[in-house]
């Protein structure tokens, strides 16, 4: 999957505000927010990113 850059230039992280960059996962591509202390991976699903924080992945 790859969002048009436009994109990632005006989505961040609901929870901290901090920028997102695209990833993979085991269970799919997901937007990762960048900020060291947050790190929330929010899933794709249909192309569509998920952002909420309850869906967001933890960081390990």
């Amino acid at each position: 999957m790859k969002l048009e850059p436009f994109l990632l230039d005006i989505l961040v992280c609901p929870q901290c505000r901090a920028p997102l960059t695209e990833a993979e996962h085991e269970d799919g591509p997901e937007l990762v927010c960048t900020s060291a202390e947050c790190g929330l991976a929010y899933p794709v699903r249909d192309g569509i990113p998920v952002l909420l924080v309850d869906e967001a992945r933890r960081p390990a």
